[in-house]
């Protein structure tokens, strides 16, 4: 061990329950519930002393395990299985080092956990990947957070030569040979950063729009949301099944962006746009984008990015290149982002862009951002609908790799009741002002979300 290494010496975690606000539709599911994944791991130093670092991601179960034949409850049943197992695994491992070269080298098992649960339980649709990094997550954020804590230090610091001599090509291959993990990251964070604010597809736009108002003092619309918080920036989902709603949506969309931002006297803003998979093929993606230009040409010109448009399993679908809708829009994987492999799979179909989730675990996220940035592709950082220390986290990763322009925060939307204990102790990233959120405070010892 070198004198900066650590031991895990004990893991604990259990799940928390919340329902949300206002119901979000991912994939054509519309959700009103999320279980929380918390985790304290213990760790040891070379010198004999110890600390302990928290985690936190929502299992998301929906997105990260979607499925036809499953429901609800048995996909997240098997996500809090695994986490049983990833907990066994991070607690038996017996490896030293630095948090990277433990999560890095501990990978493999973990995702040979999936596959065991999936064989005995005779499962149809098998516990895919990403389901697995999701729930390994918190497991390696509670990992980074002890060993920062250790040192004390903020964890974007603990990733210098000092700390982790290993260059690049250990973990990514010989391309990124003499390159460190310490050339892809700033120490301190983005003292502000705008906040991309989710339009769902069950949404309120307008006031008519609002059928069953909720009462609880929060923006009922979209136009409330803009004037309150002062949004510049915000993403979209929509269907990808159904073209005339989609560009409708928008159009309607962008039209009371106008309205809202003409009061406020703001004349930039932006939209990303959210697929989540459904587009049958990037024939429809392309059409789409023809016809909002059609509709309006500057709502066409405020979109930044489009996310994901079509199936995640890119080598099942090698039909849906996006060359040519690239060269009309940015357009960046998500669910498709596993690994090293798949990120260059990417490139070859014509992505041009890559989103970033903490809820695939901050080793392998740094790892891929610093690919990323080699490579020169568009990189932006969403949630998965983050509370608490997870928002922390995704927020910490977003101000802390450069080129990510905005920062999404979709819980104070959908969930505020699990952000409640935070607001106070983090002053301007729960509760936005002027469209952005306070980025200068994700500076704090480990992850800087538990003391």
């Amino acid at each position: 061990m070198r004198t900066t290494d650590i031991r895990v010496r004990d893991v604990y975690f259990e799940c928390e329950d919340f329902r949300y606000r206002t119901p979000i539709k991912f994939g054509g599911v519309a959700l009103d519930r999320v279980t929380l994944l918390n985790v304290r791991l213990t760790v040891e130093g070379g010198a004999g002393k110890t600390a302990t670092g928290f985690g936190a991601m929502p299992l998301g179960n929906v997105w990260a395990y979607p499925s036809r034949v499953l429901t609800y409850d048995q996909t997240l049943g098997a996500m809090r299985f695994l986490a049983s197992r990833v907990a066994d695994a991070y607690r038996l491992c017996g490896l030293s080092g630095h948090p990277i070269d433990i999560t890095h080298r501990l990978e493999p098992e973990l995702l040979l956990a999936g596959n065991d649960f999936t064989a005995i339980h005779r499962l149809s649709d098998p516990v895919p990947k990403l389901a697995v990094l999701v729930v390994a997550s918190a497991f390696d954020a509670a990992l980074h957070d002890a060993y920062g804590k250790l040192h004390g230090l903020n964890c974007f610091r603990t990733y210098t030569r000092e700390f982790l001599p290993d260059d690049l090509s250990h973990y990514l291959g010989a391309e990124f040979d003499g390159l460190h993990l310490d050339d892809f990251i700033t120490h301190e964070p983005k003292p502000s950063m705008p906040l991309y604010h989710l339009v769902g597809a069950l949404d309120p736009i307008t006031p008519e729009d609002v059928t069953r108002p909720v009462g609880d003092g929060l923006p009922e619309h979209l136009a409330e949301w803009i004037t309150r918080d002062g949004l510049t920036h915000l993403k979209i989902k929509l269907n990808g099944d159904d073209l005339g709603w989609d560009v409708e949506r928008c159009v309607r969309i962008n039209a009371v962006a106008e309205g809202a931002q003409r009061a406020r006297g703001v004349t930039t803003w932006w939209y990303s746009l959210d697929f989540n998979e459904r587009c049958q093929n990037v024939g429809y993606l392309i059409e789409f984008l023809q016809k909002l230009r059609e509709r309006t040409p500057a709502g066409y010109d405020r979109v930044q990015y489009v996310e994901q448009p079509t199936a995640r399993d890119l080598k099942a679908h090698p039909e849906n290149k996006m060359h040519a809708a690239a060269k009309l829009k940015p357009v960046v994987i998500d669910e498709s982002l596993l690994d090293l492999e798949s990120l260059k799979l990417s490139m070859e179909m014509g992505y041009t862009g890559v989103a970033f989730k903490a809820c695939k675990g901050q080793t392998q996220t740094l790892l891929l951002a610093a690919a990323a940035q080699k490579y020169g592709l568009f990189r932006c950082v969403q949630d998965l609908t983050c509370v608490g220390a997870s928002l922390i986290h995704s927020a910490s990763l977003a101000a802390h790799i450069p080129g990510v322009a905005a920062i999404e925060s979709n819980g104070r939307q959908y969930c505020p009741a699990a952000n409640a204990a935070w607001d106070a102790k983090f002053p301007g990233v729960f509760a936005i002002t002027g469209g952005s959120m306070n980025t200068a405070l994700l500076n704090g010892v480990g992850l800087g979300a538990v003391s």
